[in-house]
């Protein structure tokens, strides 16, 4: 039996790290740094020495809300419908907090946030292993935040637990992939040709 694998995305954190490492931010069109989440998926499996079955792709993100930002939120939609097109797809999404004032009357540089997107993560990546749902969880985020849960699943590993896996691109500027000091856990790390792979270039700001 193939091991099942659920691979767990902190959006933005993979979005805003792909444009960081392989664009300049400054300069590039927002849909640099899109991935698709199961050719992602899929990647991981195809490379992997192991027998391995994709069996879901939870993406975690926050969402815009409709009546504060009309445009990005009819985007959002239509990134969504596109991901969830894959039946191997969850996604938890939540609202985005946005300033007081946003978007005319806010201090300078102020932008909508993510809340409670790191904790919904942490918590269903606990959650999950704790019922048996995978027996590889691979977890893409640098948000350190994320690695209490790291850890607790790691220490079920001698009792029969799920094996707990992370990653991060690979390449100049890019942040370190989660780790542990005990017990060590496999980092795998994107580089150029990974992301060439499965980047996703689609304008969603665009009806189609």
């Amino acid at each position: 039996m193939p091991d099942r694998v659920i691979l767990f995305l902190d959006y933005q954190n993979v979005y805003k790290g792909a444009r960081e490492t392989f664009h300049e931010p400054s300069l590039a069109p927002g849909t640099d740094g899109q991935i698709d989440p199961v050719r992602l998926g899929r990647w991981l499996i195809e490379n992997s020495p192991y027998d391995r079955e994709l069996v879901e792709v939870r993406i975690y993100r926050g969402q815009p809300h409709p009546s504060r930002d009309a445009r990005g939120h009819a985007a959002f939609v239509r990134q969504r419908v596109a991901w969830e097109s894959d039946p191997r797809v969850v996604g938890v999404f939540r609202d985005l907090r946005y300033p007081r004032g946003w978007p005319d009357r806010c201090a300078p540089g102020l932008k909508p946030q993510e809340k409670g997107i790191d904790v919904a993560l942490a918590i269903d990546y606990v959650k999950l292993a704790l019922e048996g749902r995978y027996d590889v969880g691979i977890l893409m985020s640098t948000d350190s935040d994320l690695k209490p849960a790291l850890e607790v699943v790691a220490a079920m590993r001698p009792n029969g637990g799920p094996r707990v896996e992370a990653a991060a691109w690979k390449g100049p500027g890019a942040k370190r992939p989660l780790t542990l000091s005990q017990p060590k856990i496999w980092s795998h790390l994107f580089d150029k040709s990974c992301y060439d792979a499965v980047r996703d270039s689609t304008n969603y700001g665009v009806p189609i």
